[in-house]
């Protein structure tokens, strides 16, 4: 396909998006059903375009002076197709599979990029009605926070210690340009692909079948490597969910002692399974999913539980950029509900003299901070652990800032780290 067929296609993905209400992959997914004479390379493209318009859909509807999906895909293509403005509209010429020629207004639009008048929520590409909680974490640098996440992801890797340490991975990834991350001790990065390239499948490289790795954002390296899982202890994952974390703590713990995997949602947890032995995990037990009496029933016996409750996922909004648009302030309550939930039947399973880590893949307060300070009123016998000390005796070294500037809790963001957005905090019961 022409590069103007593609931007055409990305258009009536885009529409079926918005007017059907429909997941970006969903709607990919269909329009290639349609389309099978489409070859992968295109397929990559179109999808690459789709997304890079969702991440930042308000600025680029600013720039054009219009949210209509064929100029949004417009707008996007410079960066996503690595074209210049003027290539772009000579592709844009109305035949067939191709949009229709730009206007006058259309062009000097396209190669004026966004004006400066715009709105905070705008320019950063965040929903207005969060823009304020955008702007109680991150004051002054809430728009270049926001304008982070409307950016591409890098892939992050977790070497797994139990099979294979960092070197080896990043020797079997060389040709992807894999690189160590810049914070996680045993975290690998591919860097984002740039232009219509499609970021590479990991998964299908012979060292992930083998179990040297697992794919893993930094940021939740970081928050398991927080929890200080060691050898020898009583660990357990409540929000286990597919098992990402779980892996991480069992490695950390050498296969020694023992880790409980529990999540709620059975479906969720069922491929904890054969990741667990892919990995060569030994030291794992999972619960049955959503059995909370069999879960009661363990007691106040473990050293570190980890909690990585259920939440908005707004610092995943780089990889999953539609998820932006679909979150509504009822939903966002909901979530604040059920965190305040886990952390209460979290407080009963740990053992005086332990750990609880409360961990969320949001940056918005509501589910981080006021969380945290929910539950330090709300439990007299924990107490707070800085996350510097966290840091010292579990990565080792200086912590970096918190984005928001907290000294006892963690937020990694995007613009601040390089990582999704992850926020930890971690307490000790100590009654």
């Amino acid at each position: 396909m022409r590069p103007g067929g593609r931007i055409q296609a990305a258009a009536e993905v885009l529409e079926d998006v918005f007017s059907r209400h429909q997941p970006a992959a969903t709607a990919l997914q269909d329009w290639g059903k349609r389309h099978r004479f489409a070859g992968s390379g295109d397929r990559a493209a179109i999808g690459t375009l789709v997304y890079d318009v969702l991440r930042r859909k308000l600025s680029l509807a600013a720039q054009m002076g219009s949210a209509e999906p064929r100029l949004l895909a417009i707008a996007a293509a410079p960066k996503a197709l690595g074209l210049s403005a003027d290539e772009v509209a000579k592709f844009c010429d109305g035949s067939q599979h191709a949009p229709q020629p730009l206007s006058d207004e259309e062009l000097a639009r396209l190669a004026g990029g966004l004006p400066g008048d715009v709105a905070p929520h705008v320019a950063a590409d965040v929903p207005e009605w969060l823009m304020p909680a955008f702007e109680r974490v991150f004051g002054a640098r809430a728009v270049a926070e926001g304008q982070a996440m409307g950016e591409r992801a890098p892939i992050d890797l977790r070497a797994n210690t139990i099979k294979a340490d960092r070197g080896k991975v990043l020797s079997a990834l060389e040709k992807l340009g894999a690189k160590p991350t810049r914070f996680a001790p045993f975290g690998v990065r591919v860097p984002a692909p740039e232009g219509p390239a499609k970021s590479p499948h990991v998964e299908a490289e012979a060292a992930h079948g083998k179990g040297w790795f697992e794919v893993q954002d930094e940021g939740s390296q970081i928050a398991a490597a927080l929890s200080g899982a060691e050898a020898r202890l009583q660990v357990l994952d409540l929000c286990a969910g597919a098992g990402g974390k779980t892996l991480a703590l069992a490695a950390a713990m050498h296969n020694s002692g023992q880790i409980y995997a529990y999540d709620a949602d059975k479906g969720q947890l069922r491929p904890i399974f054969e990741r667990l032995q892919r990995a060569g995990v030994r030291n794992a037990q999972v619960l049955d999913g959503g059995d909370r009496s069999g879960l009661e029933a363990l007691g106040a016996r473990f050293d570190v539980v980890l909690v990585d409750a259920p939440c908005s996922g707004s610092g995943t909004w780089r990889r999953k950029p539609d998820a932006k648009w679909r979150l509504k302030p009822e939903a966002l309550g909901i979530r604040q509900e059920e965190q305040r939930q886990v952390l209460s039947l979290a407080s009963g399973l740990v053992k005086p003299g332990g750990r609880l880590v409360y961990v969320t893949c949001s940056v918005l307060p509501q589910e981080n901070v006021e969380q945290a300070a929910w539950f330090r009123t709300s439990f007299a016998g924990f107490e707070p652990i800085p996350y510097e000390e966290l840091w010292r005796t579990t990565i080792g070294g200086d912590a970096p800032p918190s984005a928001d500037g907290s000294q006892d809790t963690l937020l990694l963001t995007p613009a601040s780290h390089g990582t999704d957005g992850f926020f930890v905090a971690a307490f000790k019961r100590t009654a």
